[in-house]
């Protein structure tokens, strides 16, 4: 992925996708992270009207980026792989942009010492971040979604800060779907006239919305086996490593899986291209520490962690900047195993990495095959 080709509407579908003389449907898509936002912009390229409702202020769900004065943190998805061709055709087509490989140095650590355990070996795939955060690749896929008037005027609708609350039939046409929601500031409003529903989001969310609504019983006993664990991230920054003859604090690697009782990812942020050079770790609490820790307050967690991040890295200096985030629904622990969940009936489906695991390669896969079985 070197060089870069113009643009194209789409990497996965187009206009003329559609069966010939099919009307358009309208389409809500709920959810702007990767699954979302590719399945959307794969049935806008593919002739139908989509409105995107996404509940925070920006795309990415886990694949974001935390600002700060310090610089970035990828506080979700740390990296991506690329074994599936459409997601390598959608990479090569409009992403070089803001695609990089990432060549860091991983070893495993073997206990709360650091002494390490074995190097890891050879990566048998690339790795590759988004330049400048991770959150850079939904947010460059969105731009048409977000922006339709700068891109021929696509059929595109987007709500940011908007949470859907309910699901019911359209109180002018029962065939169609409408949607409640609550803007960032407690407003409601109903949008109507939707052909088909779909919910890329967490699978209990999915679940909740689903059932709130009192739709789709057979779909929401689909999700009962899919189980996502929580994780707890530490974010911390040492400007102060910023001086003549001091690269860098800590160890000469710059990722590390862990096998600590607290911890099992470490990643020196500033190793990644195209990031500030001050230098900041992410640190990724265990599944089974964040599920024990999962309501603990955020304080008392980020002391845990800090002392965990020392044992391994060496690191005992206090850092300028740390902040601990929680994330509900993070690694799937077990998949739904099929790409999506579709009831043509109802007209409503689900997608989400979930369904294929927790790669960010799953999210893209799942959000286009739930658009290529609308389509």
């Amino acid at each position: 992925m070197t060089n870069t080709p113009r643009p194209r509407a789409s990497a996965t579908s187009s206009p003329r996708s559609r069966a010939r003389g099919a009307a358009p449907l309208h389409i809500a898509v709920v959810g702007g992270g990767m699954a979302g936002v590719v399945c959307a912009r794969t049935l806008v390229q593919a002739g139908h009207r989509v409105t995107l409702f996404e509940k925070s202020r920006g795309f990415g769900g886990r694949m974001a980026t935390r600002r700060t004065e310090f610089g970035g943190f990828d506080h979700g998805a740390q990296y991506f792989t690329v074994r599936d061709k459409r997601f390598e055709t959608a990479l090569r087509s409009n992403a070089t942009s803001v695609v990089r490989p990432w060549s860091a140095s991983t070893v495993r650590v073997l206990d709360e010492f650091g002494h390490v355990l074995a190097s890891a070996p050879p990566p048998t795939e690339p790795h590759f971040v988004a330049s400048p955060g991770m959150s850079a690749l939904v947010k460059l896929w969105a731009q048409p979604l977000a922006q339709p008037e700068l891109h021929g005027g696509l059929l595109a609708r987007t709500l940011l800060e908007t949470r859907v609350t309910r699901i019911e039939r359209d109180a002018l046409h029962p065939a169609q779907w409408q949607l409640r929601a609550e803007d960032g500031q407690g407003g409601q409003q109903v949008l109507g006239g939707f052909d088909r529903v779909v919910l890329a989001l967490p699978h209990p969310q999915a679940h909740d919305l689903l059932l709130a609504s009192g739709l789709a019983p057979e779909l929401r006993q689909s999700l009962t086996p899919v189980h996502v664990a929580p994780c707890w991230t530490l974010m911390v920054a040492y400007p102060q490593a910023m001086q003549p003859g001091l690269p860098h604090l800590g160890p000469q690697w710059n990722a590390a899986r862990s096998t600590h009782h607290r911890i099992s990812w470490l990643a020196r942020e500033s190793s990644k291209p195209g990031r500030e050079p001050i230098e900041r770790w992410t640190v990724q609490a265990s599944p089974a520490w964040s599920t024990k820790h999962l309501e603990d307050d955020a304080e008392r967690v980020k002391a845990k962690l800090l002392k965990g991040f020392a044992e391994i890295t060496g690191i005992r200096a206090t850092p300028t900047h740390a902040v601990a985030h929680r994330w509900r629904f993070a690694q799937t622990q077990t998949p739904l195993g099929k790409s999506h969940l579709f009831d043509k009936s109802l007209g409503i489906g689900a997608c989400g990495d979930w369904c294929l695991g927790h790669r960010v390669e799953d999210a893209f896969v799942s959000g286009l095959e739930m658009a290529l079985a609308i389509a």
